[in-house]
Protein backbone atom coordinates (compact mmCIF):
# COMPACT_ATOMS: atom_id res chain seq x y z
CA UNK A 1 0.00 0.00 0.00
CA UNK A 2 1.18 3.51 -0.76
CA UNK A 3 1.83 5.62 2.31
CA UNK A 4 -1.23 7.61 3.29
CA UNK A 5 -0.19 11.29 3.15
CA UNK A 6 0.57 12.88 6.53
CA UNK A 7 1.24 16.63 6.52
CA UNK A 8 3.11 18.36 9.35
CA UNK A 9 1.66 21.89 9.25
CA UNK A 10 4.45 23.28 11.45
CA UNK A 11 6.83 22.78 8.54
CA UNK A 12 5.08 25.57 6.63
CA UNK A 13 6.93 28.02 8.88
CA UNK A 14 10.49 26.96 7.98
CA UNK A 15 12.75 25.94 5.15
CA UNK A 16 10.60 22.91 4.37
CA UNK A 17 7.63 25.07 3.32
CA UNK A 18 8.12 24.35 -0.40
CA UNK A 19 8.26 20.59 0.10
CA UNK A 20 5.23 20.70 2.44
CA UNK A 21 3.17 22.71 -0.06
CA UNK A 22 4.15 20.20 -2.75
CA UNK A 23 2.99 17.35 -0.50
CA UNK A 24 -0.36 19.08 0.08
CA UNK A 25 -0.70 19.57 -3.71
CA UNK A 26 0.07 15.90 -4.40
CA UNK A 27 -2.43 14.82 -1.71
CA UNK A 28 -5.17 16.99 -3.24
CA UNK A 29 -4.45 15.81 -6.80
CA UNK A 30 -3.93 12.11 -6.14
CA UNK A 31 -5.72 11.23 -2.91
CA UNK A 32 -8.45 13.78 -2.08
CA UNK A 33 -7.49 13.05 1.53
CA UNK A 34 -4.60 13.81 3.89
CA UNK A 35 -3.89 13.68 7.61
CA UNK A 36 -2.70 16.76 9.52
CA UNK A 37 -0.40 16.81 12.52
CA UNK A 38 0.83 19.88 14.41
CA UNK A 39 -2.27 21.69 13.17
CA UNK A 40 -2.47 24.18 16.02
CA UNK A 41 -5.40 22.66 17.94
CA UNK A 42 -4.25 21.70 21.43
CA UNK A 43 -4.07 18.02 22.39
CA UNK A 44 -5.73 18.91 25.68
CA UNK A 45 -8.81 20.31 23.91
CA UNK A 46 -8.98 17.27 21.62
CA UNK A 47 -8.74 14.89 24.59
CA UNK A 48 -11.59 16.74 26.32
CA UNK A 49 -13.75 16.63 23.18
CA UNK A 50 -13.11 12.89 22.85
CA UNK A 51 -13.81 12.10 26.50
CA UNK A 52 -17.04 14.12 26.58
CA UNK A 53 -18.25 12.74 23.23
CA UNK A 54 -17.77 9.16 24.42
CA UNK A 55 -19.45 9.92 27.77
CA UNK A 56 -22.40 11.52 25.99
CA UNK A 57 -22.81 8.48 23.74
CA UNK A 58 -22.82 6.06 26.69
CA UNK A 59 -25.19 8.17 28.74
CA UNK A 60 -27.66 9.41 26.10
CA UNK A 61 -27.36 7.46 22.86
CA UNK A 62 -26.16 3.89 23.39
CA UNK A 63 -29.47 2.56 24.71
CA UNK A 64 -31.40 4.32 21.91
CA UNK A 65 -29.15 2.69 19.32
CA UNK A 66 -29.64 -0.78 20.86
CA UNK A 67 -33.41 -0.28 20.79
CA UNK A 68 -33.27 0.79 17.13
CA UNK A 69 -31.23 -2.31 16.24
CA UNK A 70 -33.74 -4.53 18.08
CA UNK A 71 -36.75 -2.82 16.42
CA UNK A 72 -35.31 -3.32 12.94
CA UNK A 73 -34.12 -6.88 13.67
CA UNK A 74 -30.59 -6.02 12.53
CA UNK A 75 -28.82 -8.51 14.82
CA UNK A 76 -30.05 -11.42 12.75
CA UNK A 77 -29.78 -10.17 9.16
CA UNK A 78 -28.75 -12.79 6.61
CA UNK A 79 -28.44 -10.64 3.48
CA UNK A 80 -26.65 -7.36 2.78
CA UNK A 81 -28.39 -4.23 4.12
CA UNK A 82 -28.21 -1.37 1.59
CA UNK A 83 -30.66 1.17 2.98
CA UNK A 84 -29.18 2.14 6.35
CA UNK A 85 -25.90 2.63 8.18
CA UNK A 86 -24.65 1.14 11.45
CA UNK A 87 -24.08 4.50 13.12
CA UNK A 88 -25.45 6.64 15.92
CA UNK A 89 -25.25 10.37 15.13
CA UNK A 90 -26.30 13.89 15.98
CA UNK A 91 -25.60 17.17 14.17
CA UNK A 92 -24.39 20.56 15.37
CA UNK A 93 -24.65 23.71 13.27
CA UNK A 94 -22.10 26.50 13.86
CA UNK A 95 -22.52 28.89 10.89
CA UNK A 96 -24.31 30.98 9.82
CA UNK A 97 -26.00 30.55 13.24
CA UNK A 98 -25.20 28.06 15.98
CA UNK A 99 -27.86 25.64 17.20
CA UNK A 100 -25.70 24.09 19.95
CA UNK A 101 -27.87 25.59 22.70
CA UNK A 102 -30.95 23.88 21.20
CA UNK A 103 -29.62 20.30 21.03
CA UNK A 104 -31.24 18.24 23.81
CA UNK A 105 -29.29 16.12 26.32
CA UNK A 106 -25.95 17.94 26.00
CA UNK A 107 -24.26 19.00 29.22
CA UNK A 108 -23.39 22.70 29.36
CA UNK A 109 -19.68 21.93 29.61
CA UNK A 110 -19.88 19.75 26.49
CA UNK A 111 -21.68 22.53 24.59
CA UNK A 112 -18.95 24.97 25.60
CA UNK A 113 -16.14 22.61 24.57
CA UNK A 114 -17.74 21.82 21.19
CA UNK A 115 -18.17 25.55 20.48
CA UNK A 116 -14.49 26.15 21.23
CA UNK A 117 -13.45 23.17 19.08
CA UNK A 118 -15.65 24.41 16.19
CA UNK A 119 -14.01 27.87 16.28
CA UNK A 120 -10.55 26.27 16.01
CA UNK A 121 -11.69 24.04 13.14
CA UNK A 122 -13.28 26.97 11.30
CA UNK A 123 -9.97 28.85 11.47
CA UNK A 124 -8.05 25.76 10.32
CA UNK A 125 -10.48 25.22 7.39
CA UNK A 126 -9.93 28.78 6.19
CA UNK A 127 -6.15 28.43 6.50
CA UNK A 128 -6.33 25.25 4.42
CA UNK A 129 -8.49 26.88 1.75
CA UNK A 130 -5.82 29.57 1.35
CA UNK A 131 -3.09 26.92 1.05
CA UNK A 132 -5.17 25.30 -1.70
CA UNK A 133 -5.50 28.72 -3.41
CA UNK A 134 -1.73 29.17 -3.28
CA UNK A 135 -1.12 25.78 -4.88
CA UNK A 136 -3.77 26.42 -7.55
CA UNK A 137 -2.47 29.89 -8.45
CA UNK A 138 -5.71 31.49 -7.24
CA UNK A 139 -5.77 34.79 -5.33
CA UNK A 140 -5.58 34.42 -1.56
CA UNK A 141 -9.15 34.33 -0.24
CA UNK A 142 -10.67 33.12 -3.54
CA UNK A 143 -12.16 29.88 -2.16
CA UNK A 144 -13.45 31.52 1.01
CA UNK A 145 -15.18 34.18 -1.11
CA UNK A 146 -16.52 31.55 -3.50
CA UNK A 147 -18.17 29.83 -0.51
CA UNK A 148 -19.49 33.04 1.03
CA UNK A 149 -22.87 33.67 -0.59
CA UNK A 150 -24.87 36.42 1.13
CA UNK A 151 -24.65 35.06 4.69
CA UNK A 152 -21.23 33.41 4.83
CA UNK A 153 -20.41 29.70 4.72
CA UNK A 154 -22.36 26.81 6.21
CA UNK A 155 -20.31 25.08 8.89
CA UNK A 156 -21.53 22.12 10.91
CA UNK A 157 -20.40 18.97 12.68
CA UNK A 158 -21.68 15.41 12.47
CA UNK A 159 -20.86 13.58 15.72
CA UNK A 160 -20.96 9.82 15.12
CA UNK A 161 -20.34 6.63 16.99
CA UNK A 162 -19.98 3.30 15.22
CA UNK A 163 -20.79 0.64 17.82
CA UNK A 164 -19.63 -2.99 17.60
CA UNK A 165 -21.52 -4.71 14.78
CA UNK A 166 -22.34 -8.45 14.72
CA UNK A 167 -22.51 -8.59 10.89
CA UNK A 168 -19.93 -6.14 9.46
CA UNK A 169 -19.87 -8.07 6.16
CA UNK A 170 -23.60 -7.32 5.68
CA UNK A 171 -24.00 -3.81 7.17
CA UNK A 172 -21.67 -0.87 6.53
CA UNK A 173 -20.95 1.66 9.25
CA UNK A 174 -21.48 4.25 6.51
CA UNK A 175 -22.09 3.38 2.86
CA UNK A 176 -19.68 4.60 0.16
CA UNK A 177 -20.17 8.21 -0.96
CA UNK A 178 -18.38 11.44 -1.82
CA UNK A 179 -19.05 14.48 0.36
CA UNK A 180 -21.23 17.14 -1.26
CA UNK A 181 -19.66 20.18 0.32
CA UNK A 182 -16.33 21.96 0.52
CA UNK A 183 -13.61 20.87 2.91
CA UNK A 184 -14.13 18.30 5.66
CA UNK A 185 -12.11 18.13 8.89
CA UNK A 186 -12.35 14.83 10.78
CA UNK A 187 -11.29 14.06 14.33
CA UNK A 188 -11.47 10.27 14.45
CA UNK A 189 -10.90 7.56 17.01
CA UNK A 190 -7.22 6.71 17.31
CA UNK A 191 -7.81 3.10 18.40
CA UNK A 192 -10.76 1.76 16.41
CA UNK A 193 -10.31 1.98 12.62
CA UNK A 194 -12.91 1.71 9.88
CA UNK A 195 -12.63 4.69 7.52
CA UNK A 196 -11.55 3.73 3.99
CA UNK A 197 -11.11 5.66 0.74
CA UNK A 198 -11.20 4.41 -2.83
CA UNK A 199 -7.93 4.90 -4.71
CA UNK A 200 -7.09 3.21 -8.01
CA UNK A 201 -10.09 0.87 -7.50
CA UNK A 202 -8.74 -0.31 -4.13
CA UNK A 203 -10.18 0.42 -0.70
CA UNK A 204 -7.41 1.88 1.46
CA UNK A 205 -7.56 2.35 5.24
CA UNK A 206 -7.25 5.88 6.60
CA UNK A 207 -4.94 5.13 9.53
CA UNK A 208 -6.07 6.15 13.02
CA UNK A 209 -3.45 8.53 14.44
CA UNK A 210 -3.63 10.19 17.83
CA UNK A 211 -4.40 13.95 17.79
CA UNK A 212 -4.47 14.17 13.99
CA UNK A 213 -7.14 15.84 11.86
CA UNK A 214 -8.05 14.03 8.63
CA UNK A 215 -8.91 16.35 5.72
CA UNK A 216 -10.92 15.42 2.66
CA UNK A 217 -12.25 17.43 -0.26
CA UNK A 218 -15.90 17.61 -1.25
CA UNK A 219 -17.69 17.92 -4.60
CA UNK A 220 -17.65 21.75 -4.52
CA UNK A 221 -13.84 21.85 -4.47
CA UNK A 222 -13.84 19.53 -7.49
CA UNK A 223 -16.16 21.91 -9.37
CA UNK A 224 -14.30 25.12 -8.45
CA UNK A 225 -10.91 23.58 -9.34
CA UNK A 226 -12.44 22.25 -12.60
CA UNK A 227 -11.45 18.70 -11.62
CA UNK A 228 -7.82 19.43 -10.75
CA UNK A 229 -8.70 18.27 -7.24
CA UNK A 230 -11.35 15.57 -6.93
CA UNK A 231 -13.73 14.46 -4.22
CA UNK A 232 -13.11 10.79 -3.41
CA UNK A 233 -15.44 7.93 -2.52
CA UNK A 234 -15.08 6.80 1.08
CA UNK A 235 -16.92 4.55 3.52
CA UNK A 236 -16.85 3.28 7.09
CA UNK A 237 -16.51 -0.43 7.74
CA UNK A 238 -18.32 -1.54 10.89
CA UNK A 239 -16.20 -3.53 13.36
CA UNK A 240 -17.14 -6.48 15.57
CA UNK A 241 -15.12 -4.99 18.46
CA UNK A 242 -14.76 -1.45 19.76
CA UNK A 243 -16.89 1.68 19.44
CA UNK A 244 -15.41 4.10 16.86
CA UNK A 245 -15.82 7.84 17.45
CA UNK A 246 -15.97 10.17 14.46
CA UNK A 247 -16.40 13.95 14.63
CA UNK A 248 -16.63 15.30 11.07
CA UNK A 249 -16.91 19.06 10.52
CA UNK A 250 -18.06 20.33 7.12
CA UNK A 251 -17.00 23.78 5.90
CA UNK A 252 -19.44 24.26 3.03
CA UNK A 253 -20.63 27.08 0.78
CA UNK A 254 -23.55 29.23 1.90
CA UNK A 255 -26.90 28.08 0.56
CA UNK A 256 -27.14 30.86 -2.04
CA UNK A 257 -23.46 30.76 -3.08
CA UNK A 258 -23.07 30.26 -6.84
CA UNK A 259 -20.50 27.54 -7.51
CA UNK A 260 -18.60 27.28 -10.79
CA UNK A 261 -15.07 26.57 -12.04
CA UNK A 262 -12.54 29.32 -11.35
CA UNK A 263 -12.07 30.96 -14.78
CA UNK A 264 -8.27 30.75 -14.60
CA UNK A 265 -8.53 26.94 -14.21
CA UNK A 266 -10.69 26.43 -17.31
CA UNK A 267 -8.95 25.80 -20.62
CA UNK A 268 -10.45 27.80 -23.49
CA UNK A 269 -11.21 24.67 -25.53
CA UNK A 270 -13.07 23.10 -22.61
CA UNK A 271 -15.25 26.17 -22.28
CA UNK A 272 -16.03 26.25 -25.98
CA UNK A 273 -16.81 22.53 -26.06
CA UNK A 274 -18.88 22.76 -22.85
CA UNK A 275 -16.65 20.16 -21.21
CA UNK A 276 -16.09 22.05 -17.99
CA UNK A 277 -18.03 21.57 -14.77
CA UNK A 278 -21.49 23.11 -14.23
CA UNK A 279 -22.50 26.40 -12.58
CA UNK A 280 -25.18 26.13 -9.90
CA UNK A 281 -26.52 27.45 -6.62
CA UNK A 282 -25.17 25.33 -3.75
CA UNK A 283 -28.55 24.65 -2.11
CA UNK A 284 -29.88 23.30 -5.43
CA UNK A 285 -27.00 20.83 -5.50
CA UNK A 286 -27.76 19.80 -1.91
CA UNK A 287 -31.40 19.10 -2.76
CA UNK A 288 -30.26 16.77 -5.54
CA UNK A 289 -27.55 15.19 -3.34
CA UNK A 290 -30.03 14.38 -0.56
CA UNK A 291 -31.62 11.70 -2.72
CA UNK A 292 -28.47 10.51 -4.50
CA UNK A 293 -25.78 10.60 -1.78
CA UNK A 294 -24.79 6.96 -2.13
CA UNK A 295 -24.49 7.07 -5.92
CA UNK A 296 -21.75 8.31 -8.24
CA UNK A 297 -21.19 12.08 -8.36
CA UNK A 298 -20.90 12.37 -12.16
CA UNK A 299 -24.67 12.10 -12.85
CA UNK A 300 -25.20 14.80 -10.18
CA UNK A 301 -22.86 17.13 -12.07
CA UNK A 302 -24.63 16.33 -15.34
CA UNK A 303 -28.03 17.02 -13.79
CA UNK A 304 -26.79 20.41 -12.55
CA UNK A 305 -25.51 21.20 -16.06
CA UNK A 306 -29.00 20.64 -17.41
CA UNK A 307 -30.45 23.40 -15.22
CA UNK A 308 -27.51 25.83 -15.14
CA UNK A 309 -28.84 28.19 -17.79
CA UNK A 310 -30.90 29.97 -15.11
CA UNK A 311 -27.94 30.76 -12.83
CA UNK A 312 -26.59 34.31 -12.75
CA UNK A 313 -22.89 34.42 -12.04
CA UNK A 314 -21.27 37.59 -10.73
CA UNK A 315 -17.51 37.99 -10.40
CA UNK A 316 -15.95 36.92 -7.13
CA UNK A 317 -14.39 39.94 -5.48
CA UNK A 318 -11.30 39.01 -3.49
CA UNK A 319 -10.14 42.47 -2.50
Amino acid sequence: MENFPVINLEKLNGEERGATMEKIKDSCENWGFFELINHGISHELMDTVERMTKEHYQKCMEQRFKELVATKGLEGVQTEVNDLDWESTFFLRHLPQSNISEIPDLQDEYRKVMKEFALKLEKLAEELLDLLCENLGLEKGYLKKAFHGSKGPNFGTKVSNYPPCPKPDLIKGLRAHTDAGGIILLFQDDKVSGLQLLKDDQWIDVPPMRHSIVINLGDQIEVITNGKYKSVMHRVIAQTNGNRMSIASFYNPGGDAVIYPAPTLVEKEEDENNNSYPKFVFEDYMKLYAGLKFQAKEPRFEAMKAIESNVNVGPIATA
